[in-house]
């Protein structure tokens, strides 16, 4: 790269950080000029302003480029699997504390790009003509990075061979929703790309929380999830009451509200039906640990409800542990986006995924460049807490050391 190209990084972005990133996470791609066009791509995505059409990433490189990128994004066969492994390993240095999967919904007018389809989407509330994908998104405090994507093709898509043919979708990848997707990537993390565990954080609201549940509970995989209510059936109300009694005020920082927060927090036991738990002993259960917590002062009831299996770690570390996936869609929305998350408009599998291999990348570029630990920021805004309301009889609160109070999830959320 020239001297003209350095001086188009950001002044927050270092070009130390970039170099290291290429010569980490090239040494998979196999040609060097492959390795140049992807050099040029990232660079692109951290300089060019606006939308990361190709033609403006061209142009950023002074032009002539374009057919260029476009071969090495959309037909060049460098696989992204390695590239993204060796991000993850490099961004272990942000001490990682939490895996969040992150889900990304990508509005679409036409029906060309791969796995565009027209389908209901929790998030947004409507049905939309969309692509939908799920990203695993290594999380601290102080940085979070994606490291692996997964596209969830609807059936529709799979099961066509035309479709499949245009889009030169793999033989053996096949229809994905969105939530299996996220357990697949994770488990690659864990057993391929052989990374030091963190638990999973993920909202479940609107998925079959028990089937994720299991399944994670099958791998031995932490978690710590979100749970619709209504997911809890016998024992609701003990389950409610266990939780106003035995709460304790958990001081966490809301990355949303750049606050320091303190939230009550509450824990109970509660039994997932596991005809299958993993240990072999014929368990027909797993017992997990449930946290509310109260973060409306109008409400009787938590407004928020965690799933854990996790069941040795104290409140506050699981509540904290939950709340970096406020940090996650922070990042989404003020960093990745801004780099191009959303603007591939290639129709190919192939593309898809090695654009966004280079998004990741180039967030690491900026998360890496960030300034140490020990450079930290001005103190926050301390919030006060919003306080359990008791339900029922009243009773002291105490000392939330270990779970208390029985209940036992549904077969499936609502």
């Amino acid at each position: 790269m020239s001297n003209e190209r350095h001086r188009d990084l950001p002044e927050a972005v270092a070009e130390e950080t970039v170099a290291e990133i290429v010569s980490r996470t090239f040494t998979s791609i196999p040609r060097s000029d492959q390795r140049r066009w992807g050099e040029m791509y990232m660079r692109g995505l951290l300089s060019v302003e606006g939308k990361k059409t190709m033609r403006a990433l061209a142009a950023g490189a002074g032009g002539g480029v374009e057919q260029s990128l476009y071969q090495f994004i959309t037909k060049s066969p460098w696989h992204t699997a390695p590239v993204r492994r060796e991000l993850a390993r490099l961004l272990q240095r942000t001490a990682p504390r939490a895996w969040v999967v992150q889900p990304l919904v990508i509005v679409k007018v036409g029906q060309h790009s791969v796995g565009v389809h027209r389908q209901w989407v929790p998030q947004i509330g409507r049905y939309v003509n969309c692509q939908r994908a799920m990203g695993v998104w290594l999380t601290s405090d102080r940085a979070s990075c994606p490291v692996d994507w997964r596209l969830a093709l609807p059936d529709s898509w799979v099961a066509e061979p035309g479709l499949r043919r245009r889009a030169s979708i793999p033989e053996d990848v096949g229809s994905c929703p969105p939530e299996q997707c996220a357990i697949d990537a994770v488990a690659r993390m864990t057993e391929e790309w052989d990374l030091p565990a963190r638990p999973v954080v993920m909202d479940l609201r609107e998925s079959d929380a028990t089937r994720v549940c299991t399944e994670l509970l099958r791998r031995r995989t932490p978690f710590v999830v979100r749970v619709d209510p209504s997911l809890l059936r016998r024992g609701s109300g003990d389950l409610l009451r266990a939780l106003s009694r035995r709460c304790l005020p958990v001081e966490w920082y809301d990355h949303t509200a750049g606050a320091l927060r303190a939230t009550s927090v509450g824990t109970a036991t509660v039994r997932l039906p596991l005809p299958d738990a993993p240990g072999g002993d014929g368990a027909d259960r797993a017992d997990l640990v449930l946290l509310g917590a109260w973060t409306d002062p109008n409400r009787r009831a938590p407004g928020e409800y965690w799933l854990s299996n996790l069941t040795r770690t104290r409140v506050g570390t699981l509540y904290r542990t939950a709340a970096l996936a406020r940090k996650a869609e922070r990042d989404m929305a003020e960093i990745a986006d801004p780099l191009g998350l959303r603007d591939f408009e290639g129709r190919s599998f192939r593309g898809w995924h090695h654009h966004m291999t280079m998004v990741s990348l180039a967030q690491a570029a900026t998360v890496l460049s960030a300034p140490p630990a020990d450079a930290a920021p001005p103190a926050p805004l301390r919030l006060p807490p919003v306080p359990a309301r008791p339900v029922g009889p009243s009773r002291p609160v105490g000392p939330a050391a270990r779970p208390v109070g029985h209940g036992t999830l549904g077969a499936s959320a609502a």
